[in-house]
């Protein structure tokens, strides 16, 4: 995850010659250059009326032995399982099990046990580190606003981690492990992207009894007649028939293309984690989307929904949100929406406070998994759709971050001509 949001830095606002106006024309592009191997994408309406539905270029199995590219191929989701996690845990907030606002300490005391790091003494050996002023809820765990944050992306924290909690070969980790490290700010007080979903999973699993793995085949994947989901290590022999990512190029099925060459957090990690371990098809995928677009009730209650597409950030987590988007990651954690639109922070991801020309609406709902993954919900405009591109080793990010915005942006302009040829007719 970390080489995948670093080389976005350097590269999603890059335009290259496999823009166009045809997802397909631009795609297959880059697959005659050798720039991906190929993608899936998926898009449909609110009433499952308009469908785009793409498989493209090819796959290569473990033997070396090439085959198409399919729509039930099953894809690494990398940090899209983010919103997974978000739909199973706003299910135990209406089943009673939680609140949005409540303290999770009963719940997580490791969460409530953590202090905020500020910085290291004059000679560098002693952390220093000063008491929550706040419990963390799960508004913020869902919101990244909670104080936990990636080591990769808060240096004090790194630092506390290489010092006290470097990772050993071969050690599988759970989450309270993993992501044992102080906090990066105040809870509630600040903005940074983390595992926030990753403890709001383990949350799911000590509150429901389940693993998340089993919460969601349970609440989310049978009510939409989903069966070939599984977290990392996918171990079903009929999923890693179809796992583009089990290749020579990635033998144990680490997801490397999509996290541009890395993959370690999985092969360092034990349990369901909910910020990155999920594994499905796309064209399951947009079926979660679709549901949320609907409103349908399959997942959650229409209210519930609503909540999700409201800013919920304060404040002060506002302002932190603001800054991470003008500073250094800001090209990532604006996930192809250019500077000048407002945006906001929704439970699920990335949310437009305004509409943008030809494109997204108000309060669309938006993230991605990787280098290589992108989703949407768009209410307004009545669209959601998730794109899944293939990328060759090493990755060609240049590629990758035109071929996202290739698909968002076509997307559009495909349910546009169907909506012109539907009045036609």
């Amino acid at each position: 995850m970390a080489d995948g949001i670093r080389t976005v830095l350097q590269a999603d606002s890059i335009e290259t010659s496999f823009q166009a106006d045809s997802i397909e024309t631009g795609f297959q592009a880059a697959i005659d250059a050798g720039s991906i191997n190929g993608a899936v994408l998926c898009a449909t309406d609110a009433e499952g009326r308009f469908v785009y539905d793409r498989a493209l270029g090819q796959r290569t199995l473990l033997s070396g032995e090439t085959r198409p590219q399919r729509l039930d191929d099953v894809l690494f989701l990398a940090s899209a399982t983010k919103l997974m996690t978000t739909i199973a845990a706003l299910q135990c907030v209406e089943d009673g099990l939680l609140t949005l606002t409540g303290d999770l300490s009963a719940v997580a005391p490791e969460l409530a046990a953590k202090q905020v790091i500020t910085g290291f003494s004059a000679d560098g050996e002693t952390p220093l580190l000063e008491p929550a002023a706040r419990p963390i809820t799960l508004e913020m765990l869902l919101t990244h606003s909670s104080g936990v944050s990636y080591d990769f992306l808060n240096p004090h924290v790194a630092r506390w981690r290489d010092r006290f909690a470097p990772p050993q070969d071969g050690q599988l980790r759970p989450v309270e492990e993993a992501f044992g490290y102080p906090l990066g700010f105040q809870p509630g007080a600040g903005w940074m992207y983390g595992p926030g979903l990753d403890w709001a999973g383990r949350v799911v699993e000590r509150v429901t009894g389940r693993t998340l793995g089993e919460r969601m085949q349970q609440r989310i994947f049978d009510p939409l007649g989903i069966a070939d989901a599984q977290f990392y290590p996918v171990t079903r022999e009929d999923l890693r028939a179809r796992l583009v990512d089990l290749n020579p190029h990635d033998p144990e099925a680490l997801g490397r293309a999509v996290l541009a060459g890395g993959g370690d957090m999985n092969k360092r990690t034990r349990g369901d984690f909910g910020g990155h371990g999920l594994f499905m098809p796309g064209a399951a995928f947009v079926k979660v989307l679709r549901s949320l677009l609907a409103g349908d009730g399959k997942l959650l209650q229409p209210a519930t929904v609503d909540d999700m597409f409201q800013h919920r950030l304060g404040p002060q987590t506002t302002a932190g949100h603001q800054a991470a988007l003008a500073g250094p990651m800001g090209v990532f954690f604006r996930v192809g929406i250019d500077p000048e639109t407002k945006v906001g922070h929704g439970l699920g991801g990335l949310l437009t406070l305004q509409d943008v020309h030809g494109w997204y609406g108000e309060r669309t709902l938006t993230w991605g998994g990787g280098l290589t993954l992108t989703w949407f919900i768009d209410r307004k405009n009545g669209l959601c759709g998730v794109g899944a591109i293939q990328a060759a080793l090493p990755v060609d990010a240049v590629a990758v971050a035109t071929l996202k915005q290739t698909f968002r942006r076509g997307v559009y302009r495909k349910h546009a001509a169907w909506k012109e040829q539907q009045q036609a007719s």
